[in-house]
């Protein structure tokens, strides 16, 4: 798994054009959470869509609060922490946090769109 950085929240209008072409799949994390951490674990042990299928986006949120409010506010969606978003032509089509965080709960509702 190769995940892609989000370092401004100009990178999230990049992230929602991209995911016109390509679904994308933003993890917010939390450096001081195990919580957190075994989500990460877990999505990248698991891990098994193509690059070509839904590329990963990864924000520490501990380092860029703004961008992670930005993210609640740009998807409408309730911050949490840890927590993943499917994004698809610019929207959120999914988002889930804490140990609901599966690559088979991704895969399912990938398929489902």
């Amino acid at each position: 798994m190769k995940w892609n950085t989000i370092e401004s929240v100009n990178d999230l209008n990049a992230i929602a054009e991209r995911s016109k072409t390509v679904p994308c799949l933003i993890f917010k994390h939390s450096t001081r959470c195990p919580v957190s951490s075994m989500a990460r674990y877990r999505l990248e042990d698991d891990w098994n869509f193509p690059e070509a299928e839904l590329e990963p986006y990864f924000l520490d949120l501990i380092k860029h609060r703004d961008i992670s409010q930005a993210i609640a506010q740009d998807f409408q969606v309730h911050h949490e922490s840890p927590q993943v978003l499917l994004i698809r032509n610019g929207e959120c089509t999914y988002d889930a946090s804490h140990l609901d965080i599966t690559v088979d709960e991704i895969r399912e509702c990938y398929a489902d769109v």
